[in-house]
């Protein structure tokens, strides 16, 4: 069973930044693609950035946050970070991290963005 832990939310104004960590309880987080979703109120969970496995490192994001998102790892610590910077209030969400071909999400961390 592999788990995984958010941290990392809050509140900040239109503008600002948050850093969201997502830790693993093994190894597994360091070696496999993964990714962050977010799901705001009253609407269904949606992609946001995924980093693909050790070899590549590969980032990809959704439009709504390319060039203000970054997703990043950290392999000798087991985490996956979201670097948000430029938060809107359209930002607003529940964040989850997920091992992508894998049931293993984190319980998320609420980001809440005021204008």
């Amino acid at each position: 069973q592999v788990r995984l832990m958010e941290s990392g939310g809050g509140l900040v104004q239109a503008g600002g930044s948050l850093r969201l960590s997502c830790v693993g309880s093994r190894l597994f987080l360091s070696i496999k693609a993964v990714g962050w979703y977010r799901q705001a109120p009253g609407k269904q969970r949606e992609w946001v950035a995924s980093i693909t496995d050790i070899n590549r490192a590969d980032c990809t994001y959704a439009d709504a946050v390319k060039g203000r998102f970054t997703i990043s790892r950290d392999n000798a610590e087991n985490t996956v970070y979201l670097q948000m910077n430029s938060l809107k209030p359209e930002d607003t969400a529940d964040y989850y991290c997920h091992i992508l071909d894998t049931n293993y999400w984190g319980q998320g961390t609420r980001v809440t963005v005021s204008s």
